[in-house]
């Protein structure tokens, strides 16, 4: 049986190609995953019709989540940072209400994982990286503001064309480029971009933890589930039972 040990429901845009394998990659024996896709339109991955393309997928997210709410998960996760960006703080909380009390279960956006996975290590001076267009960078962080935490440095990935490009090795970099000595740890921002590899490295380069949503989806959604083990290879915060 699928799932023995809980199951996972993730939402992902339609045009990422890198949260499935991530999330399988970091998903312990007996935890199912189950993926839906958004609905978006335009091209995706690129920084031109962004915020439109988030607005979307958000009038779309109730029936969305229903169709994942099919395969009776034990929590469902928004895979998408930067809608919470355009949802703002209390967009945000009332969305989650809504689908939580629509289905009877627990709804997690990729921001609020990472919010909850700051606070577990006691981060309040964080250092913030993305892939985004400066715009987008910036609602981010107001956003990570608005939720109490001071963002000493925050920059993003030059020369992106296409989010869903980039690699492990360009996450990497980014997390080098907005580190200061002042930020308890670095967050890098956004589930396209691929992160889970780099961690690691960056901690290790660092000597500080590093969250990326990807991570911090997982090491939430697990403990949602009441699955307690270590997820080695990907960050700190994954790396000891949760």
């Amino acid at each position: 049986m699928m799932g023995w040990r809980g199951r996972i429901g993730f939402l992902v845009p339609p045009g990422n190609p890198t949260v499935e394998p991530e999330m399988m990659h970091l998903a312990p024996r007996g935890v199912s995953l189950h993926f839906t896709r958004m609905v978006a339109h335009g091209t995706t991955g690129v920084h031109a019709g962004q915020e439109e393309r988030n607005r979307t997928q958000i009038a779309h997210l109730d029936d969305n989540a229903a169709l994942l709410a099919m395969v009776n998960p034990g929590v469902i996760v928004m895979a998408h940072t930067a809608t919470s960006y355009t949802l703002g703080k209390e967009g945000e909380a009332a969305l989650v209400a809504r689908i939580e009390g629509r289905h009877g279960i627990r709804f997690l956006t990729a921001f609020a994982t990472v919010v909850e996975a700051l606070r577990h290590l006691g981060v309040e001076r964080v250092a913030y990286g993305t892939p985004y267009d400066a715009a987008t960078t910036r609602q981010g962080k107001a956003h990570l503001e608005s939720h109490g935490f001071s963002v000493v440095s925050h920059g993003q990935l030059p020369n992106v064309s296409n989010i869903y490009d980039e690699s492990e090795e360009r996450a990497y970099a980014l997390g080098r480029q907005v580190d200061v000595p002042q930020a308890q740890a670095v967050f890098l921002s956004g589930v396209g971009m691929p992160t889970v590899g780099a961690i690691d490295f960056l901690e290790r380069d660092l000597g500080k933890p590093v969250v990326s949503s990807a991570s911090a989806m997982m090491w939430s959604a697990l403990r949602s589930i009441g699955v307690r083990d270590a997820v080695p290879g990907a960050g700190s915060l994954l790396a000891s039972p949760n």
